[in-house]
């Protein structure tokens, strides 16, 4: 049965405190079944559900990006134009988290979560139709809306259905699917494209869409009841996040899960640049090195699911952002002091991915239960920064040059000293801030 955490581990808010029975049938979910209206729903199909609502935004990125050339000749313009594609998307991702999670808190999950996977529907076919990269461009910011939602959404069901050490789990097996989606998307993408267009791509997508809304509507039940919504409205929710941005431990959960992801946005912007023109690798044995690294992450993120009963999350946490930042500091002195090698370049790498795998389910868990009694803002501001780091970081590789592999290794290596400084001073491990039992200021 999943442990119902002391009142000491449950941040208090205007609206009503999580309580420790399901307003509709008057049992507390557990981690066998996650009950509604007395009909037992079995948490693995779930959780594979919310797992593929979460994998969209990878999809959706990686998908395509091997049509990049034939896309800027069917559409007349630039490579530069077309990237924008890319960052439209992102902003999409970190607008659609930031207004779409705080209001589920006031709304509900269910109906944004089947609105929004009919958005990325509609929106997936407005890519594939579009006539120039000017609409393609704002149907990618709508489709990143849209996907934003099954994404913020995914994250604030289970903290409504769950609590104590099962959390940690299941947010592990959130990353674990979000790890296996960017290795599966380019070898996707580009069978698609061996026998069709790049708007092929985008068709694919629309399937994926239709899937999602059919497993919405089929396994995915209301699990915010009316009498536990936030009360003051639309208003109320967003001074719950306001207070939540006022939260110490809750920002630099924040900062250390959006600066670990820009190092993974920069490994994902730059690597191929690095691997294949550097090193002289095919495409076929990048992505033989990219799927290695992201079994890593694989890895990484089940051992933390193994050790979470018995370990705190912080000092995995602080476990996680010291194999990232020591794999990214290596890659920058293995580049500066030794030159360019494919060894040593992949090890780094594979560090640096390993500890992200770490860092992502972490900081989810703890952040998730400091801002329990919002559990929708709290989403919104964690992946919202999340995917805000990432579109920033990402273009930051090209800018600096692709004729080595410090650039990338450098923006990584910054962001994790970043991380951890966040860690250091504002998420304070010893103080145990998130975890079960443990009270978090308000």
């Amino acid at each position: 049965m999943a442990r119902t955490p002391p009142a000491a581990a449950r941040t208090h808010g205007p609206g009503r405190d999580r309580p420790e029975s399901d307003g509709a049938t008057g049992k507390r979910p557990d981690a066998a079944s996650a009950v509604v209206g007395g009909r037992p729903r079995r948490v693995t199909g779930l959780l594979i559900v919310l797992g593929s609502l979460t994998a969209v935004a990878p999809l959706a990125t990686d998908m395509y990006v091997p049509g990049f050339p034939a896309m800027g000749a069917a559409l007349h313009t630039s490579s530069a134009a077309v990237q924008l594609t890319m960052t439209a998307f992102l902003v999409g991702l970190v607008v659609g988290q930031v207004l779409l999670g705080p209001l589920s808190d006031s709304l509900g999950r269910r109906r944004l979560l089947i609105g929004g996977a009919v958005g990325f529907i509609v929106f997936s076919l407005a890519c594939a139709a579009a006539p120039d990269v000017r609409l393609l461009i704002a149907a990618r910011f709508l489709q990143g809306v849209a996907g934003a939602v099954g994404m913020v959404l995914a994250r604030a069901v289970i903290t409504d259905r769950f609590s104590g050490a099962d959390i940690p789990r299941y947010f592990a097996v959130l990353s674990q699917i979000l790890g296996v989606a960017p290795v599966a998307a380019p070898v996707l993408g580009g069978a698609v494209l061996a026998v069709s267009t790049w708007r092929a791509v985008f068709g694919v997508l629309f399937l994926v869409g239709v899937l999602l809304l059919l497993g919405v509507l089929t396994t995915v039940p209301e699990s915010l009841p009316p009498e536990r919504r936030h009360r003051g409205g639309v208003a109320g929710t967003f001074r719950a996040m306001g207070r939540l941005l006022g939260n110490r431990p809750f920002m630099g959960q924040t900062l250390v899960l959006g600066m670990a992801s820009a190092a993974l946005f920069a490994y994902i912007s730059g690597s191929s640049f690095v691997f294949e023109r550097l090193h002289g690798v095919t495409a076929g044995t990048y992505s033989l090195i990219f799927a290695v690294n992201a079994v890593g992450m694989l890895l990484a993120g089940t051992v933390f699911a193994k050790l979470a009963r018995r370990v705190r999350l912080n000092a995995l946490l602080v476990a996680g952002v010291a194999i990232a930042g020591a794999g990214a500091l290596a890659q920058v002195v293995v580049a500066a002091a030794v030159g360019e090698t494919l060894a040593g370049t992949w090890i780094t790498l594979f560090l640096v991915m390993s500890g992200i795998g770490m860092v992502i389910p972490a900081t989810m868990s703890l952040g998730q239960n400091i801002g329990r009694a919002a559990p929708g803002a709290a989403s919104a501001l964690l992946g919202g920064l999340q995917f805000l780091c990432g579109a920033i970081a990402s273009p930051l590789v090209g800018l600096f040059g692709e004729d080595s592999s410090l650039p990338m290794a450098l923006i990584m290596c910054a962001s994790l000293a970043l991380a951890g400084l966040a860690l250091v001073f504002l998420v304070r491990p010893r103080q145990g801030h998130g975890e079960v039992g443990v009270k978090s200021p308000a």
